[in-house]
Order: structure tokens, then C-alpha cells, then sequence
């Protein structure tokens, strides 16, 4: 099934992995956190100024399968657990970007705030299309 494992005298597996998630090597104090926000899903991406991504999170790899993904109650927990990320890498304020037109944009920010980190601005760049594409001609039967 898998490759055996031969431990030879002297050597016992007894050290300790520090989980990455919890200790970051990387601090910010100021971040920007864009929120897409679908019918079908929510994706929280938190980054630095300049655009670097730190952490990130979406309710699909939370758990949430199917239509329970675009609930808002989905991303709300997307937005607490992308929060405790941003408290382990120092973060203390945060300028939001949304795009989409979900049911989770307002609670996937709500989430991220609950946790005790700042909000600064908030900006919404839903794409609007000015004339969109040519709707389909009249089906003749």
C-alpha cells in the first residue's frame, strides 16, 4: 500500500512540526482583503499593500458542498476563519474590495471584522457591463 518505514536505533520520530498556518513567518500590519462573491461560492483572498496574497479562504474548502456554498451564512464563516490568519501574521487594519453580486458579500466582511481587526475603506468593482452581449434572436417554430 505504501512504502515501509524503517526506524533504526537512536533514531525516534519525536520531533515537532510547527504547523505553518499558525506561525507565519510573514507580518503586515495593514492589508487589503478582496471578497468575490458568486451565487455558487464565496472567495476571501487577504493581501498586502502591494498585492502580495498572505492567506485565503473560500466556504468550498471550508466544507460547504453544493448550494450551501453561496449561503451567507458560508461566508461568514470564510470571513472568521480568514481573520484568525490575519491575526497570526499581525494584521491590525484592512481595506475591502468586492466584486460579485452574491448573497455573501456583506457577511464574509461582517465575519472578518468580528474577530477585532479594523475596516478602513470599502470598495465595490462588481464588473457592470456597459451593453453586455447581443441577446439570442427570436426562436422561430
Amino acid at each position: 500500500m505504501g512504502k515501509k518505514r524503517i526506524v533504526k536505533k537512536g533514531e525516534e520520530g519525536t520531533e515537532e512540526k510547527s504547523s505553518v498556518s499558525s506561525v507565519s513567518k510573514k507580518r503586515a500590519d495593514v492589508g487589503i482583503l478582496s471578497v468575490q462573491s458568486t451565487y455558487n461560492n464565496t472567495k476571501v483572498v487577504l493581501t498586502d499593500v502591494k498585492g502580495n496574497t498572505l492567506a485565503w479562504s473560500s466556504s468550498g474548502s471550508l466544507g460547504f458542498r453544493g448550494a450551501k456554498k453561496g449561503t451567507p451564512f458560508a461566508a461568514a464563516k470564510v470571513g472568521e476563519t480568514l481573520a484568525t490568519k490575519a491575526q497570526a501574521i499581525g494584521m491590525k487594519e484592512v481595506s475591502v474590495v468586492v466584486r460579485g453580486v452574491g448573497s455573501g458579500r456583506e457577511s464574509a466582511i461582517r465575519g472578518f471584522i468580528s474577530k477585532g481587526i479594523n475596516l478602513t475603506a470599502v470598495k465595490d468593482t462588481t464588473p457592470v457591463p456597459h451593453n453586455g452581449p447581443k441577446p439570442k434572436k427570436p426562436r422561430r417554430v
